[in-house]
């Protein structure tokens, strides 16, 4: 690339100036839409990312899930319609479900040692009513006081329940900030206040901070109480949990933590591992970040290819206008073959004609992809991947590399007596 082949070309571009900035236009939409749709495939993965972290990336939570086989019947008991009592292929199924001494086994650092913290759940139906105004959160949950520390609750105001309250039974509860402004109304500091939940008196001790919605459910339409009084009061004293929440002691050990809980459970109910994992259900939250990351990368990968089908598109442009461009100054390069110009003079000219086309459309195209990107779009706030930007316009200059080839190489090889007899 010499001086003079870019004056040239500039010369050239400046000529057509339309035709230069349709052409570049092409480029400046191909670049700008890779930035742009591989930002928003970056800010749905970050957006699903910080979700699921803020629940815990070392938490577990089980959950009954039906029924499980048993060894059946007892001696004698047949493969085919035997035994009675509703005994099928040796076995029989009962309902399998979680109970406090799951969790008093869990806790055991024997059993499980890489369990850091256990939280037993109970979900209760209740509508909330304070000064004639009522509201049913989506859920009302009894637990102990290390639930708020496995998932992440921070209080914005008052406290979260302590362990003395669930020992003491006491009525006490902890709301979300849906429940609050439709309870009380936006402003009001509701700390000390009762609420009546069916027929009890809670006092409210703390209000959590916002935590938004998850996509499926608004995350502070929510209260916590402890567990005892729960039962007491709501849903009635039993050994059987709703629930059980755990926290690894790090996100590098939740699937041995798993296995841990599986086996500690299928010892409890005497089941076989099969059996154990198919009576409970363990939502392992890193393993669910993994997948969704997975899923996520591929999802961008398709946005950025759909997004690089548009610079294919104006690549195909910059040829079509070279060769244009070309056939236009057939004689003009007859001329300048004719005083003395090589076929590598006329080559560089018009390649780097091209170049330049695609590295103005390219820069053009980053500076509009990095401004589409700070705007939300389809409710995804955009995260530019740096790669993104870099390889967005390095494909734009070899774009104009491969696209320009073919129209150059064509002018160099006219030949002089040719080019000058062209009209």
């Amino acid at each position: 690339m010499t001086p003079d082949n870019v004056r040239i070309a500039l010369q050239g571009l400046l000529a057509n100036r339309m035709r230069t900035a349709l052409t570049m236009l092409g480029i400046l939409i191909g670049v700008g839409a890779v930035i742009v749709l591989v930002a928003v495939g970056n800010g749905s993965s970050a957006a699903v990312r910080k979700q699921i972290e803020g629940l815990g990336t070392n938490t577990l939570t089980v959950q009954s899930g039906g029924f499980g086989g048993f060894g059946g019947g007892g001696g004698g008991a047949r493969a085919f319609g035997g035994g009675g009592g509703g005994q099928r292929n040796g076995t029989t199924s009962r309902s399998v479900t979680l109970t406090t001494t799951d969790v008093t086994n869990l806790q055991k650092v024997s059993l499980a040692p890489d369990i850091k913290e256990v939280a037993p759940t109970v979900n209760a139906s209740a509508t909330g009513t304070y000064d004639g105004t009522t509201h049913a959160p989506q859920q009302f949950t009894g637990t102990t006081a290390n639930y708020a520390e496995i998932r992440n609750l921070t209080v914005d105001s008052g406290r979260f329940f302590s362990a003395d309250d669930v020992t003491q039974h006491r009525k006490v509860v902890v709301l979300g900030t849906t429940v609050v402004t439709d309870l009380f109304g936006a402003g009001v500091n509701p700390i000390d206040k009762i609420v009546r939940f069916g027929s009890v008196r809670f006092r409210v001790v703390g209000v959590l901070k916002s935590r938004g919605t998850n996509g499926f459910q608004d995350q502070d339409d929510v209260a916590f109480a402890p567990i005892s009084a729960v039962q007491d009061s709501l849903t009635g004293v039993s050994a059987t949990v709703g629930g059980i929440t755990i926290e690894a002691k790090s996100s590098k050990v939740t699937d041995a933590a798993e296995a841990e809980v599986l086996a500690v459970l299928g010892s409890d109910h005497k089941l076989t591992s099969t059996q154990a994992s198919t009576s409970f259900r363990v939502l392992n939250q890193a393993s669910l970040l993994q997948t969704s990351q997975a899923s996520n990368r591929v999802f961008t990968v398709l946005l950025g290819a759909v997004a690089a089908i548009s610079l294919l598109v104006g690549g195909i442009g910059v040829m079509n206008i070279m060769l244009v461009t070309v056939t236009e100054r057939t004689r003009e390069i007859g001329i300048r073959k004719a005083v003395g110009a090589k076929e590598g003079d006329i080559l560089g000219q018009f390649l780097v004609e091209a170049v330049l086309l695609t590295v103005l459309g390219g820069i053009f195209g980053v500076g509009g992809g990095l401004l589409g990107s700070r705007f939300r779009i389809v409710g995804v706030q955009p995260v530019v991947a740096p790669y993104s930007v870099a390889l967005a316009f390095g494909v734009a200059v070899l774009v104009g590399l491969f696209f320009g080839i073919y129209p150059a190489n064509r002018a160099a090889s006219l030949r002089p007596i040719d080019a000058l007899r062209y009209e």
